[in-house]
């Protein structure tokens, strides 16, 4: 049978280069959601938008990458044509160009192995959202009463951090929250025993600090440590949270998060609590500066004392001195004015003003008529009446008040003139 063109546009549909590119896009982005591809870059270009282009390929193919700008923060040092890298990331399709592509995430050099590309990843998540921020880490209290303990009840850890705390702080009161430190599941528990330790509850008394702990092993090995769930509830607790996974060359995600990191859990266990035998040592060495302290202070104060006794003691005998001569000066003044001294002077004094009494009436009588005499013959020569017998005259108004000057006249007034011999009325006009 021979094919027409007539049935090819019947029997099937035909889409636009837009809609094919656009179904290959959807199709290649359903079966690949995100890869892991490892190759040798070539043709790497740094855009100044910031955005990065390179070709990875093999002996047998190539594939077009790009870190957009946002995804990824530009290595220091520009990446090379030859460098063998391992790259994390979605297949897509460039419609512009109908050319499939790997928007890159992560990028590792080749052998870093996967569990480390996703340690990185997600520190640089947790980063960026401020997880680690020094800011907001918490000090420890300086003497935990309680203290609150996730990690295995069988491993070495445990045992090895209680033997610690034992010897160092005795009075210490510790909870374990027992947990599974390793495999599937293992760090929702975790997470959900440090929730737990950090919330109020009934059965136990707050705590003063948790520790997230276990020993050493492999990156597989402590891997939970490195989950998401349990790096969010450390940042969430209330309770400052010290993380203590394996050995001191072993970091994990915990120990980014928590407010302390310690090497070991040994380690830790130096760090959360003072060592009983050195405070006893800064006791007594306290004891004994206090004590000296003390000493000094009371001989201080005695020399003080000695000093204020001994400038009493001074100004008492000035004053025993001072009022012995007032004394002295009081007895002589009373010597002086003896009572039987002063009732002879005063007797004395009497007789002379009993005598000069008696004497005094006819002198005084004497002396007064005299006085009188010359006074009357004053007044003769200078009195009102002389001075009308030699010509002159009074004139008073109708109150009897001497008329002095001609303003104390007025018209139609009644006066009154006196004379020698006598008085008249007048009016004046």
């Amino acid at each position: 049978m021979q094919l027409t063109a007539d049935f090819f546009q019947t029997s099937t549909k035909v889409f636009s280069v837009s809609e094919l590119t656009r179904n290959i896009r959807n199709t290649l982005e359903a079966k690949f959601s995100a890869v892991w591809v490892q190759g040798e870059i070539s043709n790497y270009k740094l855009h100044p938008s910031g955005h990065q282009y390179f070709t990875l390929k093999d002996q047998r193919a190539q594939i077009s990458c790009v870190i957009w700008r946002d995804t990824i923060v530009p290595p220091r040092q520009a990446l090379v044509d030859g460098t063998q890298v391992q790259v994390y990331g979605t297949v897509t399709v460039y419609e512009t160009r109908g050319q499939y592509q790997l928007s890159v995430q992560i990028l590792q050099p080749r052998g870093v192995g996967v569990l480390q590309a996703k340690f990185e990843a997600l520190k640089r998540k947790l980063d960026a959202e401020g997880l680690f921020a020094p800011e907001r880490k918490r000090p420890l209290p300086k003497f935990p009463r309680r203290i609150g303990i996730v990690t295995s009840p069988s491993g070495a850890a445990i045992r090895d951090m209680l033997n610690v705390l034992h010897r160092r702080a005795p009075w210490l009161q510790i909870l374990i929250n027992p947990v599974r430190v390793q495999g599937t599941g293992a760090a929702q528990e975790i997470a959900v025993a440090i929730r737990e330790l950090a919330s109020p509850s009934d059965r136990f008394a707050p705590l003063d600090l948790i520790v997230v702990t276990r020993g050493g092993g492999s990156i597989e090995d402590l891997w939970e440590f490195n989950e998401e769930i349990v790096a969010r509830a450390i940042f969430h607790s209330a309770v400052p949270i010290v993380s203590a996974v394996g050995h001191e060359i072993d970091f994990t995600i915990c120990d980014f998060v928590a407010d302390l990191r310690a090497p070991t859990p040994s380690a830790a266990a130096e760090l959360i609590v003072p060592d009983i035998i050195d405070l006893q040592r800064r006791i007594d060495s306290c004891a004994r500066s206090l004590a000296g302290q003390l000493l000094n202070r009371v001989r201080d104060a005695q020399q003080r004392l000695d000093h204020a006794r001994e400038i009493l003691q001074r100004c008492l005998a000035h004053k025993i001195d001072s009022y012995r001569r007032g004394l002295l000066h009081i007895t002589a003044a009373l010597r002086a004015r003896s009572p039987v001294r002063e009732l002879m002077v005063r007797r004395n004094r009497f007789i002379d003003l009993h005598r000069r009494l008696v004497a005094s009436p006819r002198r005084l009588l004497e002396n007064a008529r005299h006085r009188f005499r010359h006074i009357e013959g004053m007044l003769r020569v200078l009195g009102p009446d002389a001075t009308l017998r030699r010509g002159y005259s009074i004139t008073t108004n109708e109150r009897g008040k001497i008329i002095r000057t001609i303003a104390a006249v007025r018209p139609k007034m009644k006066i009154r003139t006196r004379v020698s011999d006598g008085e008249f009325g007048s009016e004046t006009h």
